[in-house]
């Protein structure tokens, strides 16, 4: 068996990425908000330019899937007229933006994120690799501390500071110098060696660095991950297994506009949903929020194995006396769950899986291959 390829960059709207069912087209949003309109509008270029599926990745962006070569640039001049695609392909890949989906107009968070987009959108812009990506984090606790970010913004008993990640401490800063700081970070992160071959990541050269001079304040401990259901700002809404159709995405518009979040979920501001959304979770204890699980086959071209089926039937199975996270990988690289999980199921070959405990998908396989009802039989 081939090791699995990692391509080392994120698909985006203007540079979509091939997968087993077609391009990927990955919308970074603007602030992660979408109006009524333009909810029901991605729902409809899903569904006529795609296959009418619909990821949410754990940066809080939406993946068009199915997306052909022939129906791209239509799906792009769509995008467009909603405001969802950036001006060229590198102000795209610059806009790497995590904000917290609890910010409210004018504040420190939604103030320091405009900034920041619009100081990447200048032609002098420190040119950085395609997963860096920076997390705007400033409300009463970070929230987006276990989010995939290189430069952090966020609060400490004193202010603002700007942190990167992997660093236990940051520089303090004001909401007006927060980008600016965010990039002089940025470019001592490339002036530094961060970077090999195109790639890098923050954490990985703090490791071997250390925090660069000037960090000396510590961020406030981070708040817990939000779970679905009621909060001061709307109604986190959770998608199963990451993924969702148009045709169901499209009904959201009917409860107002969302906030796409990190967690899988969206905060939709316009309360508490009064019909059934059975395609959404909302419920905390839902057992389908234990499941951590990547596209798979035939989705993706890499993947050994179907992936969401064999969610399905494993959470339906799952015992509710626990809450231990499951991750399911239909490869060695573990896209869905790069950390360690109590209980990896790894691919191995067409509906088969093994086992490893406390461990990533790549680690050493502890069992033979296992078929999901195998897998059942378990209780995991």
């Amino acid at each position: 068996m081939s090791a699995p390829q990692v391509f080392g960059w994120c698909p985006g709207a203007l540079r979509p990425m091939m997968s087993g069912d077609g391009l990927v087209v990955r919308l970074r949003v603007p602030m992660g908000r979408l109006s009524p309109d333009q909810i029901r509008r991605v729902a409809t270029l899903a569904r006529t330019h795609g296959n009418g599926m619909i990821d949410l990745s754990a940066r809080a962006n939406l993946q068009l899937r199915g997306v052909t070569t022939d129906s791209h640039a239509a799906l792009v001049d769509g995008l467009r007229e909603i405001g969802l695609v950036d001006a060229d392909l590198a102000a795209e890949a610059r806009r790497n933006i995590t904000v917290t989906p609890f910010w409210q107009d004018g504040d420190d968070s939604h103030r320091v994120a405009q900034a920041l987009a619009h100081a990447l959108s200048s032609e002098d812009a420190p040119d950085l690799p395609s997963k860096f990506g920076f997390a705007i984090d400033c409300g009463a606790r970070p929230v987006l501390t276990r989010t995939s970010a290189d430069i952090r913004i966020e609060r400490s008993a004193a202010g603002l500071i700007c942190r990167a990640d992997g660093a236990e401490i940051g520089q303090p800063v004001t909401v007006d110098t927060a980008a600016d700081a965010a990039l002089t970070l940025a470019r001592w992160f490339l002036d530094t060696g961060g970077v090999t071959d195109g790639r890098g990541r923050m954490a990985a050269h703090i490791a071997t660095r250390g925090a660069p001079v000037g960090s000396d304040t510590a961020p406030l401990p981070a708040a817990p991950v939000p779970e679905p259901g009621v909060t001061p700002q709307g109604t986190l809404l959770g998608f199963a297994f990451g993924q969702t159709t148009a045709e169901s995405f499209a009904q959201l518009a009917e409860l107002g506009a969302l906030r796409l979040t990190p967690w899988r979920m969206v905060l939709m501001e316009g309360g508490t949903p009064v019909a059934p959304l059975p395609d959404f979770i909302t419920d905390a204890r839902d057992p389908r929020r234990r499941v951590q699980v990547c596209t798979g086959a035939p989705g993706c071209r890499q993947a050994l194995s179907d992936t969401r089926d064999a969610a399905r039937a494993i959470a339906a199975h799952l015992s509710p006396d626990s809450d231990d996270t499951i991750h399911i990988s239909g490869c060695a690289k573990g896209c869905a769950h790069p950390a360690p999980a109590p209980v990896t199921l790894t691919a191995s070959h067409d509906g088969h899986f093994t086992l490893i405990r406390y461990g990533r998908a790549g680690d050493p396989p502890q069992s033979a291959p296992l078929t999901v009802t195998q897998i059942q039989d378990r209780r995991l």
